[in-house]
């Protein structure tokens, strides 16, 4: 009966957080993400990680991005994942834009969270107005939260 309960009870908080996790949506295509937030006049939130090896990745992951405060609060911004697998395959085009990214904005250490805003120029281009950073906070949630509301709010 205990075997029960405790498999039932990881089972359910398991399920939460995979919930939570699939009710928000990342992009992988820049240019999707740039479309779609200029159309919702929305910021990007850029996760630069390494999802197969970073264990800093994996705990902003699990303590930030599967909760249900960071989905409701996602709804302020669009979210980019910008990933750096060292075993899992990934697309060739992807690959390559986020290498480009990586270079645009000097990232150095994962996990590192740019906040942009993208701006339409006359001649077509797209600049990201680079409005701050962020990484790993240590405090959950709410911590990290406060942070990014902190960058996010910010009136240029």
């Amino acid at each position: 009966m205990r075997k029960l309960v405790f498999v039932l009870a990881v089972f359910s908080i398991f399920t939460v957080e995979v919930n939570a996790q699939e009710r928000v949506k990342w992009y992988t295509d820049i240019n999707e993400a740039v479309e779609v937030a200029s159309a919702q006049d929305k910021k990007l939130m850029l996760f630069f990680t390494g999802s197969d090896w970073c264990g800093w990745c994996k705990r902003l992951q699990k303590e930030v991005f599967a909760t249900n405060d960071f989905m409701e609060w996602s709804n302020k911004v669009v979210l980019v994942e910008l990933d750096f697998p060292r075993r899992t395959p990934q697309d060739e085009t992807i690959r390559n834009q986020n290498l480009y990214l990586q270079s645009i904005f000097k990232v150095r250490g994962y996990p590192s969270v740019y906040f942009v805003k993208p701006e339409k120029k006359p001649d077509g281009k797209t600049n990201l107005q680079n409005l701050g950073k962020t990484g790993y906070v240590r405090g959950g949630a709410s911590a990290w939260l406060n942070v990014a509301n902190n960058i996010v709010n910010r009136s240029l």
